[in-house]
């Protein structure tokens, strides 16, 4: 799909891929309601859907607060990786941020705080992912499944049964891959 002779296009998920959202939920969850943070989530299923009932809701309550999308640490050696990955891609952040209207704001300070080196120009904000790219890496299958490019399906525990794409666990294996 490289239209020229620059460098492969790589797009990049933000939430659960550069993102750890999940460790954010957990904290939140933590703090208001006593859930473990190690609280054993069962493979193929939504954080909420390991959840008490009465709780079901609630992470769309989270994900709605202004200010929920500013402080989600990073993923582990994520940001060391995508450095070293822009020596060899141009590299493109793709977040469906849209559904949540006050993480447009938080995303793009997040994304400054800590990938400063991805310009602007590079990041996307969108409802559906539809780009063109050479690979992708992404936890929803929903943003792969149309995707022409070569698909990474990063870890999460609500993919973990999902075996029709090539999988990737953690940013260490980003960039045995890809570096």
């Amino acid at each position: 799909m490289n239209i020229s002779d620059e460098k492969p296009r790589l797009v990049i998920d933000m939430d659960e891929v550069l993102a750890d959202t999940l460790q954010k939920f957990l904290t939140l969850y933590n703090r208001d309601y006593g859930i473990a943070m190690d609280i054993r989530q069962a493979p193929g299923k939504e954080l909420h859907e390991n959840l008490p009932e009465h709780l079901n809701g609630q992470w769309k309550i989270y994900a709605h607060q202004k200010g929920f999308f500013k402080d989600i640490p990073p993923m582990p050696g994520a940001i060391e990786t995508v450095k070293a990955l822009q020596d060899r891609y141009n590299i493109y952040v793709v977040s469906a941020a849209i559904e949540f209207r006050n993480s447009l704001e938080d995303k793009l300070d997040w994304l400054a705080q800590h990938f400063p080196f991805i310009p602007w120009t590079n990041i996307a904000f969108t409802g559906d992912k539809i780009v063109a790219a050479d690979i992708m890496i992404d936890d929803r299958i929903k943003n792969l499944a149309h995707f022409s490019g070569r698909k990474l399906l990063f870890s999460s525990p609500h993919n973990l049964l999902i075996t029709a794409y090539e999988r990737v666990n953690n940013w260490q294996e980003v960039a045995e891959l890809l570096l």
